[in-house]
């Protein structure tokens, strides 16, 4: 058994996604880590092709690049962004659980870890059943995790309903959200 740690990397199956964790995934990799990088099988074939073959056939790389089903059809609209999600979330959990397994048995590395995209965070629930640990990463700007963040505090102080309405009174009637 290998002290090298394996993480289990699984981002949502969108370039602007897929991109910035296959970044982080080979910044792993220079720091010593193996990763497998976990991806819908469509964007697999997208993904191993700008990478060519001779990296997956390498019985000895750092980064194994795998795939799942995504629970769409041949002619299903990847573009579409509810049956797309309707489709990760009732295939991707089971057969990430597959891999897991299979990964465990047939290796002598365990995965020690998982990175997640925040939309796909159901794979650490997926992880925990291993007793894998994990982290979940936002590949949105800093902005847009900072206002999401601040959902609660923003109806808190008014500014929002429930629903997500904005009262369009001046912002001066308003207490500073960072008062609370």
């Amino acid at each position: 058994m290998s002290n090298i740690p394996v993480v289990l990397v699984v981002p949502l199956p969108a370039q602007g996604h897929v991109n910035p964790l296959m970044i982080l995934s080979q910044k792993l990799v220079e720091n010593g880590c193996r990763v497998i990088f976990v991806n819908s099988e469509f964007d697999h074939k997208r993904v191993v092709s700008s990478f060519g073959e001779q990296q997956q056939h390498s019985t000895n790389q750092a980064m194994k690049l795998v795939s799942i089903p995504d629970g769409l059809g041949a002619d299903d609209d990847r573009n579409d962004l509810n049956k797309l999600c309707d489709g990760l979330q009732n295939s991707m959990p089971k057969a990430l659980e597959k891999l897991i397994e299979d990964i465990h048995l047939k290796s002598d590395n365990r995965i020690n870890f998982i990175v997640a995209d925040l939309c796909m965070a159901w794979a650490l629930d997926v992880g925990s059943k291993f007793g894998i640990k994990g982290a979940i990463v936002s590949t949105s700007s800093a902005a847009i995790f900072a206002l999401l963040w601040s959902f609660s505090s923003l109806i808190h102080g008014g500014i929002i309903d429930s629903d997500g309405k904005y009262d369009n009174r001046p912002l001066n009637n308003y207490v500073s959200i960072t008062e609370h």
